[in-house]
């Protein structure tokens, strides 16, 4: 039984269903702390704690995901195809908006964990916070910051955008499914993604369109915009 409870084929259906089940239960209550990721990341933690698995072991179970979380972003390509006419005819606002997004992200991040009294390399980490986790990563790396931390803190991010981004816009007047979209792809990237998936396939659109160019944008800038902050 033991053996039973380590296998990779386990944990695997074990992630799957516990994902599954918090997806359920939130739709059906609408609770917002029933959120999947949220759900899903502590239980896994108690049971891998609990019976001493180590991440190594997880990860080879895991590893199944992660292979087919790469071709999935394809999918993503989609409603932006059926919305490019729309995104064409406001790329100047568009442009604008991401440019202003991606400098509030890094700067809101940077001096933050400095107001807190954090060392420079950790306020580094702290710099692309808001960008989705393979180039927030390699962002991290290249300006000598520490990429576990950023890792957590993407992860922090996205999640709090999916609990509350999309209630603190509305509370904020914003209506507009491009804006929705687009604020909650910048801040939060995939998980944003997600929210913006339960409205409509056109806020799902400008989401999208926000983490790419959110991602880009800020890749490009971090470089600049760091010598300047002072770190």
């Amino acid at each position: 039984m033991a053996d039973l409870l380590h296998l990779p084929s386990w944990l695997l259906f074990l992630t799957l269903a516990v994902y599954a089940l918090a997806t359920i239960v939130r739709i059906r209550t609408g609770y917002i702390w029933c959120n999947p990721v949220l759900f899903s990341t502590v239980v896994l933690i108690v049971y891998l704690k609990s019976f001493s698995i180590s991440y190594d072991v997880y990860h080879q179970a895991a590893q199944f995901i992660d292979f087919w979380l790469k071709p999935a972003v394809v999918v993503l390509a989609v409603p932006l195809y059926q919305n490019r006419r729309r995104i064409l005819n406001q790329w100047l606002p568009i442009l604008a908006s991401q440019l202003a997004g991606s400098l509030t992200g890094i700067v809101t991040g940077v001096y933050f964990a400095k107001w807190l009294g954090a060392e420079s390399q950790v306020a580094l980490s702290l710099a692309s916070k808001s960008v989705t986790n393979p180039i927030a990563i390699e962002i991290t790396r290249s300006i000598g910051g520490i990429p576990a931390i950023t890792a957590a803190t993407v992860i922090i991010a996205g999640l709090v955008g999916q609990l509350g981004g999309y209630k603190m816009l509305k509370a904020g007047t914003v209506f507009s499914p491009s804006s929705l979209g687009m604020s909650l792809g910048t801040a939060s990237h995939a998980m944003g993604i997600a929210v913006s998936l339960e409205r409509s396939r056109r806020m799902a659109a400008y989401a999208g369109l926000g983490l790419t160019l959110n991602g880009v944008l800020t890749a490009c800038l971090v470089p600049l915009v760091i010598p300047w902050l002072n770190v």
